[in-house]
């Protein structure tokens, strides 16, 4: 990724403009009604590509929780129940588009998940078993996530190379 500029103002029209980090939400969506409550991914049809957890962009005038519902069903097909909020993920660099702050949630659900949105395809996962081209932070996320879940690091996801240079 290209340095960011950090000039927090432009100024257009001899108006300042300020420039704001984008508020994002993942759901790391658990499926309950399985042996293990194996996560839902999916494999991004959009750049930057790779397989990562379900989320997207805050609309304006929406909650994060509106946002983490909406994105889910609109990638995954699912309707879920948020468990909690876990953590924020605000690495400038996160996200090869601009800079994000991730708000991610835990999230249950039961069914069969399909693709939709912006989603090539969808996976059902493991922690022994996660695809090694994720995207963003999500490697790390996913790290957090299994240390809360299970007390300990039972597995340490990859973090791909990136692919969008």
């Amino acid at each position: 990724m290209e340095s960011l500029d950090h000039n927090p103002i432009s100024s257009i029209n001899n108006a300042t403009h300020y420039r704001n980090p984008v508020p994002t939400v993942d759901i790391i969506i658990e499926l309950w009604d399985r042996p293990e409550s194996p996560i839902v991914l999916i494999e991004r049809l959009n750049s930057p590509f790779g397989w990562a957890i379900p989320g997207g962009f805050v609309d304006y005038g929406e909650t994060l929780e509106q946002a983490a519902q909406r994105e889910a069903m609109e990638e995954t097909q699912l309707e879920i129940d948020l468990i909690q909020q876990f953590h924020v993920y605000s690495d400038p660099t996160r996200d090869p588009r601009l800079h994000t702050i991730s708000i991610v949630f835990l999230a249950k659900a039961r069914g069969e998940p399909k693709a939709g949105d912006d989603a090539k395809a969808i996976g059902i996962f493991l922690p022994d078993h996660l695809p090694v081209n994720l995207c963003f932070d999500h490697g790390n996320i996913l790290a957090d996530y299994y240390q809360h879940r299970y007390g300990h690091f039972r597995v340490k996801p990859l973090q791909a190379e990136s692919n969008w240079h």
